[in-house]
C-alpha cells in the first residue's frame, strides 16, 4: 500500500512551472488519501487563474501514477501570495494592487481594466476595481452601474459590486453632467479616500484603473500604497507606441514593476468574410516591450461587441465569457496574475532585488 511519505517524494520531483521550484517544498499539497491503489489530494495554486494548470495537473498525475496507484484525483484551490510591502500601509486586506495606465488617452485603458477584473472574478479571485479617473470615471457605465454606494455602521463606504467584481468611482458620487474642475490637492484626497474610507473587505487582487498620462493621479496613487504592478495599454500605431516608452518610464521613476504591454485594438477579423485587417498596423506593442525588456502580456482584437459590451454595461468577459475576445482577456487575466504570483512568492523568499526587472514568463 502506498503511503503518504511516497506520495509527497513523488511530487517533490514536479516543479511549479513559472516558479521552478517543486510543489513540496512550495506547500502546495495538502490533504493527501490514499485508499487502496487509489490516491486522492488537493494542489493549492498561487492564484486561482493560473495559466498551467493543466500542466502542472499532468505532471502530478504521471508521478504518482508512477509509484502505481491506479487512480488519481486532484482537487484545487489557490492561495493568492501577497505582497508583504502592502501590509501596514491599508487598514483593508489587499494582497496585491494591479494599476492599468496608458501613455495616452484613447487606447482602451478603461475597457481593459474593466474585463481584467472581470476576468479575475470569473477564474474564482476576489477583485476590487477602483476608478483612479477622478476627471473621467467610465466605469460606471461599462459596469452598468447607477447607483450611489451607502456607508457601514463604522461611516465607511460600501463599495458597490457587478459581475462579481468589488466597485469605486466618482462616476457614483456625483452627477453625470457635473464637470470635476479640482486642482491636485482634491484628487489627491479623493484617491486616498477610495483607498482608506472605502470597505473592500478581502481582496486577492484590487485593479486599479488609471487615468492616461503621467500625472497627479499616478504620483498619488504610488505615494499612497505600494504598487504590486503596472500593465501599460496601448494600440500599435506610432503615435500610441511613443506614449508606451512615457508610461514604462513613469511606471519605473516610482519603482513600480511593469507586469507588461498590451496591445489593444490589434487586429481586426471582419464578420462576413473573415478576413483580418490590421487596421492601425500590428505588433508595435511587442516590439517596444522586447526593446524595453518587460514583458508581452498579449493582443486585444478590435471589435463592434467589446465596445457594445462596454457602452451597455456588460463587458464581453460577462456578455460572451466563451467568445474568442473574452478568451483574449482572460489569457491577459492569466498572464497578469502569473507575473504578481512570481513577485511575490519571490520577493517574500528573498529572491527578487528591489527595482529589479521581473521575470518575463513566455508561453
Amino acid at each position: 500500500m502506498l503511503t503518504e511519505q511516497q506520495i509527497l517524494t513523488a511530487l517533490s520531483k514536479v516543479d511549479e512551472p513559472e516558479l521552478h521550484r517543486d510543489l513540496v517544498s512550495l506547500k502546495m499539497i495538502k490533504d493527501i488519501k490514499i485508499q487502496n491503489d487509489a490516491v486522492n489530494f488537493t494542489i493549492v495554486l498561487t492564484t486561482p487563474a493560473c495559466p498551467l494548470r493543466n500542466q502542472i495537473e499532468s505532471e502530478a498525475k504521471a508521478a504518482v501514477v508512477a509509484l502505481g496507484a491506479k487512480q488519481v484525483s486532484i482537487k484545487w484551490d489557490a492561495n493568492v501570495p501577497s505582497d508583504a510591502r502592502i501590509s501596514g500601509k491599508l487598514n483593508i486586506p489587499v494582497k496585491s494592487t494591479i494599476a492599468v495606465a496608458s501613455g495616452k488617452g484613447g487606447v482602451g485603458k478603461t475597457t481593459v481594466s474593466v474585463n481584467l477584473a472581470v476576468a479575475l472574478a470569473q477564474m474564482g479571485a476576489k477583485v476590487g476595481l477602483m476608478d483612479a479617473d477622478i476627471y473621467g470615471p467610465n466605469i460606471p457605465i461599462m459596469m452598468g452601474i447607477n447607483e450611489q454606494p451607502h456607508a457601514n455602521k463604522d461611516q465607511r463606504i460600501i463599495p458597490l459590486e457587478a459581475h462579481g467584481v468589488k466597485l469605486m468611482s466618482m462616476g457614483f458620487l456625483v452627477a453625470p453632467e457635473q464637470a470635476m474642475i479640482w486642482r491636485g490637492p482634491m484628487l489627491h484626497s479623493a484617491i486616498q479616500q477610495f483607498l482608506s474610507d472605502v470597505d473592500w473587505g478581502e481582496l486577492d487582487y484590487l485593479v486599479v484603473d488609471l487615468p492616461p498620462g503621467t500625472g497627479d493621479a499616478q504620483l498619488t496613487l504610488a505615494q499612497s500604497v505600494p504598487l504590486t504592478g503596472g500593465v501599460i495599454v496601448a494600440t500599435p500605431q506610432d503615435v500610441a507606441l511613443a506614449d508606451v516608452v512615457r508610461g514604462i518610464m513613469m511606471l519605473r521613476k516610482l519603482e513600480v514593476p511593469v507586469l507588461g504591454v498590451v496591445e489593444n485594438m490589434s487586429y481586426f477579423i471582419c464578420p462576413h468574410c473573415g478576413e483580418r485587417t490590421d487596421i492601425f498596423a500590428h505588433g508595435g506593442a511587442q516590439r517596444m516591450a522586447d526593446k524595453y525588456g518587460v514583458p508581452f502580456l498579449g493582443e486585444i482584437p478590435l471589435d463592434v461587441a467589446i465596445r457594445v459590451g462596454g457602452d451597455g454595461g456588460a463587458p464581453i468577459t460577462a456578455a460572451q465569457p466563451d467568445s474568442p475576445n473574452a478568451q483574449a482577456f482572460k489569457k491577459l487575466a492569466q498572464q497578469v496574475a502569473a507575473q504578481v504570483s512570481v513577485m511575490n512568492v519571490q520577493a517574500a523568499q528573498g529572491e527578487l532585488i528591489s527595482g529589479a526587472a521581473i521575470p518575463i514568463i513566455r508561453r
